[in-house]
């Protein structure tokens, strides 16, 4: 077998494993949500609970944009990424409920505002659709990074004051322009950006 062969077989063997990289962060974050509403409930957290928030967090990040530059960027690939956020932050808020009760009781009128429009959202998205959006728009990254913030100031600093309000208030501006996005295109999607691309996706499909 020559050198260059050898290569290209090599070059080929490297670019099936780094396209499995994606799917290793989603199941990361599958693994580690459980993991971390069992470290809660006895009441408290310690360490751990922060260090595996943050991977997490940074496996949301970096599976999308690494299935892009792969090219890996699938339908399928993108409904799993958000079961997986799902799957997470369901476990984060079952957490905050054993760990901060109080805190969660002061807030429970606009978090059952967001839970409110979450479910409007999974009715019109169900009707329309048959499936839930994966849209993964702007609104729905800002959105990420405030709860990602209110959720270190919650377990980390026992504070759920501005930074919790915060991801309240961007969680309900981001389930209704998603909302929206629902009317605007007329078959299911993935990765559209804003409103405005689901405007222009609608009058130009890809």
């Amino acid at each position: 077998m020559s050198n260059t062969t050898q290569i290209k077989l090599k070059h080929q063997s490297f670019s099936l494993i780094f396209q499995y990289i994606p799917i290793a962060l989603v199941v990361l974050r599958f693994a580690i949500a459980p993991l971390l509403l069992l470290d809660a409930l006895n009441g408290q957290i310690n360490i751990w609970f922060i260090i595996g928030f943050v991977a997490a967090f940074l496996s949301d990040i970096f599976d999308g944009v690494i299935a892009r530059r792969l090219g890996v960027s699938t339908p399928a690939l993108r409904k799993a990424d958000s079961w997986a956020d799902i799957c997470l932050y369901l476990c984060i808020a079952a957490a905050a409920w054993i760990v901060h009760p109080d805190i969660i009781a002061a807030f429970h009128l606009p978090l059952l505002m967001v839970v409110w429009v979450q479910g409007l959202w999974w009715i019109i998205n169900l009707v329309k659709y048959g499936q839930p959006a994966s849209y993964h728009t702007y609104s729905a990254k800002f959105w990420g990074l405030t709860l990602f913030v209110a959720t270190l100031a919650l377990f980390g600093f026992d504070y759920g004051g501005v930074t919790l309000s915060l991801a309240i208030t961007v969680g309900i501006i981001h389930t209704l322009e998603e909302i929206g996005m629902t009317f605007i295109l007329p078959n299911w999607t993935h990765d559209v950006l804003s409103i405005a691309h689901a405007l222009e996706l609608r009058h130009h499909p890809r």
